[in-house]
């Protein structure tokens, strides 16, 4: 009998595994924070013998290098993977035996593409592969993007990617889990799939990369590529080298004259309370990052590499579940933070900032009056339909483009609503006559606004 256990990292698109029999087992692309994978192996009552990386994650730091050290586990690494700590390199077809018992083993299947050196590990039970760990190679109904390593070699790993997954599926029985790490959300994801579990014979029939001709699949793949946040930059670098422990303690509590002072030091303060409560109140110059939305994501694609942090939480939990989740993409330790009401975070006198929340039919009603509307969203998106006459700045490059927004209020809105609040933020932080529209794109033509797709 064996067990696969799911590790989520929601807030990143990401999953991490834990598998093995009665006494022990593999961990596969574990999260930075490691007390996570620590506590599922205990609740299985199973020592963790192996830890292995499918690929040097562009996206996340690994924390697979410290559970080894904690847990005295081997470290696996694809043999051609540049990394500067002591692994066991993993080549094509090794086998490594995790829980002899139960007769659980894994075997290394090299699968180029998301990386060139990257390797998907099949599970097997007495020599039947029962699951796949395909982390960035085979999605469910899509792939791993390409284009995270060098844009020259970029075409090349596409053609890789569809060679991968045909050998994924000729080698693998159809009722093989497909467990990837990528794809839930991830922005390593190649294209947004729906659905939380496959097999190999689901994916025969659904995956584009199974489905379609090596040319016609990478010129759809290359076509759909979106932009990639910038904070990968430093993911991949970090993970090389070796991530330093996790340090989730207490941070240093800042009162309103500290807040005050990193403001009027350009430092970044960070309010993870909900949109509806930032926009109805909040201190001068801070910015909106909900907790409870992509924080890391976009917290990290956004702030300049390096920039100090404060973060503001309405509980002492919202924000511990913060700092765990900023920890996973680098920032490690913001230099302060305060808990409680927006009151408490202004000095003495100050009034608190606000700004008016709308929807797509308040837009309608307002259109004409000399407003100026700003859609957010990626390039991908905006080509699928606007709003006529809307300027268009993603957001992952409004901070340093606030000087284009033309003069006037400014009702700015994305898909949904959260990306929306963050770009408001900026604006309202910038001193400029904002209004967050927190609304369904999808509900702009119905409320009577000329929507474009071109």
């Amino acid at each position: 009998m064996f067990f696969v256990d799911t590790i989520d990292v929601a807030g990143l698109g990401n999953r991490s595994y834990l598998a093995g029999g009665t006494r022990t087992a593999v961990v596969v692309d574990p999260p930075r924070d490691i007390d996570r994978v620590i506590a599922a192996a205990a609740r299985r009552g199973v020592r963790i013998s192996h830890v292995v990386e499918t690929h040097v994650h562009n996206d996340y730091v690994t924390g697979g290098l410290e559970l080894t050290r904690l847990v005295g586990a081997a470290y696996l690494v694809p043999a051609a993977a540049r990394v500067s700590y002591g692994h066991i390199p993993v080549h094509d077809g090794d086998r490594h035996e995790i829980d002899t018992a139960a007769g659980l083993s894994l075997r290394a299947l090299a699968t180029p593409g998301h990386t060139p050196h990257h390797t998907s590990y099949a599970l097997e039970e007495n020599g039947t592969a029962v699951a796949v760990f395909s982390g960035g190679s085979l999605l469910i109904g899509t792939v791993g993007r390409p284009d995270l390593v060098e844009p020259r070699l970029t075409e090349d790993l596409a053609r890789a990617q569809h060679a991968s997954a045909h050998r994924l599926a000729a080698e693998l029985p159809d009722g093989a889990a497909v467990l990837p790490t990528h794809g839930f959300g991830s922005f390593c994801s190649a294209s947004q799939a729906t659905g939380g579990a496959t097999t190999i014979g689901v994916e025969k029939t659904s995956n584009e990369a199974l489905t379609l001709d090596v040319d016609t699949f990478v010129t759809r793949l290359l076509a759909g590529l979106d932009d990639v946040p910038a904070y990968y930059t430093h993911m991949g670098p970090a993970n090389a080298a070796g991530p330093a422990p996790v340090d989730l303690g207490p941070l240093t509590v800042a009162d309103a004259e500290e807040i005050a002072a990193r403001l009027a030091a350009g430092e970044w303060v960070v309010d993870l309370r909900s949109r509806v409560a930032f926009a109805e109140g909040h201190v001068a110059g801070s910015f909106n990052f909900e907790a409870e939305g992509q924080l890391a994501t976009y917290l990290a694609w956004l702030i300049p590499w390096g920039k100090p942090v404060t973060l503001l939480a309405e509980s002492a939990g919202q924000l511990a579940a913060a700092q765990r989740e900023l920890v996973r993409v680098g920032i490690d330790r913001p230099a302060a933070a305060a808990t409680g009401e927006p009151s408490r975070w202004a000095r003495a006198g100050e009034v608190l900032a606000s700004f008016p929340r709308a929807t797509f039919a308040d837009l309608a009603e307002h259109s004409g009056n000399g407003l100026v509307v700003l859609d957010v969203r990626r390039d991908s998106e905006r080509a699928a339909g606007h709003v006529e006459g809307s300027v268009h700045i993603p957001l992952h490059t409004l901070h340093g483009r606030l000087h284009e927004v033309p003069e006037g209020q400014v009702w700015v809105h994305c898909a949904g609503g959260m990306r929306a609040a963050i770009a408001a933020s900026l604006l309202d932080a910038a001193g400029r006559d904002v209004v967050a529209v927190d609304d369904g794109f999808d509900s702009a033509g119905r409320a009577g606004l000329t929507v474009r797709t071109r």
